[in-house]
């Protein structure tokens, strides 16, 4: 409860900003549930499906945002070992792999205890920040799932910067 004593429903005001967002952006969207709305949008490399739910019992609009890729039992060790040093260049938000599909995928949370609702600037930049790691990352998972790659050659690849024209 706030301090003031209003009470706000921030489940859905805030995933009434996300809708605003999405709309505004011609992006596909759905909402899945009352308390989840989920989002289409092309990336670079690929296709995101980006998941936003609220979760009541912490106060937090959670994000997933996962691409088509799942990474077969034989490549799952070094596709850890890859999350693991990609997870250490973010600030915010961490890649997992999801054992039971194979399936990798951002996440990122932001607390709103008290009946805050989160603000457009915040929904648009979990957004950003979600798609720019998908796409900065997305090769890397390609060079270990695909290309058989340890995750050194995949991270040394994937932090490659290229600088001007050819």
């Amino acid at each position: 409860m706030s301090q003031l004593g209003i009470t706000i429903d921030s489940r859905q005001s805030t995933l009434a900003v996300v809708e605003d967002i999405a709309a505004s952006n011609d992006w596909a969207f759905e909402r899945s549930g009352e308390d989840e709305l989920t989002i289409l949008s092309k990336g670079q490399w690929t296709d995101y499906e980006l998941a936003f739910t609220w979760m009541d019992d912490i106060e937090a609009l959670h994000l997933a945002c996962a691409f088509e890729m799942r990474v077969p039992p034989a490549r799952r060790a070094e596709a850890q070992r890859l999350i693991a040093a990609i997870n250490e260049q973010l600030w915010i938000g961490h890649f997992d792999l999801w054992l039971a599909t194979g399936m990798v995928m951002y996440r990122q949370a932001l607390l709103l205890p008290d009946g805050m609702t989160a603000t457009p600037a915040q929904c648009e930049l979990m957004l950003a920040g979600a798609l720019h790691a998908c796409d900065r990352y997305y090769s890397a998972f390609q060079f270990v799932v695909w290309a058989g790659k340890s995750a050194d050659e995949a991270m040394s690849a994937a932090m490659f910067d290229t600088v001007g024209e050819a």
